[in-house]
């Protein structure tokens, strides 16, 4: 699976999050987290301080950037997954930009990859459901790359 910190990081970049604006997302969500932490899971790697954030931390802050992006909905708060996938996150992003399938075939046309909508569908159904098919790492890679040359071209 995709390292949770290059999604998170993404998305803030894509998206121009400050430090101030990602503790916000998280707290949405009643997720308390601190500038310290949002900037150590923001770290490349190979650098003393990076801390890797858990399915469960990037779930929250998904969940938060629904919110954020599309308002509170009535009834509980969604509950974070403890382990995600490549298809939830791609689920998640769908749901925060709003984006039809449509809309998703087009972003990743910006990275040249040709997907049908049957295909895409496929990432969206239940694990269980026989024409449920993995999302790949390249596939979510892609579409985050797409994602920026939409939302925050150069």
């Amino acid at each position: 699976m995709m390292n949770n910190n290059d999604i998170i990081r993404r998305v803030r970049y894509t998206f121009e999050l400050r430090d101030s604006k990602m503790v916000e997302i998280f707290s949405v969500v009643n997720y308390s987290t601190t500038r310290a932490e949002i900037s150590n899971w923001l770290k490349k790697p190979g650098d003393p301080a990076y801390v890797e954030i858990t399915d469960n931390q990037l779930a929250n802050f998904l969940n938060g950037f629904i919110v954020h992006r599309r308002g509170r909905k009535d009834g509980p708060a969604p509950i974070p997954e403890s382990k995600l996938n490549n298809n939830i996150i791609l689920r998640k992003l769908k749901i925060a930009l709003n984006l039809k399938d449509i809309d998703i075939i087009d972003i990743l046309k910006l990275v040249d990859v040709t997907i049908s909508k049957h295909e895409l569908s496929a990432f969206f159904r239940k694990p269980t459901h026989m024409h449920y098919r993995p999302c790949m790492d390249q596939m979510l890679r892609n579409f985050l790359h797409g994602m920026q040359l939409r939302y925050h071209p150069k």
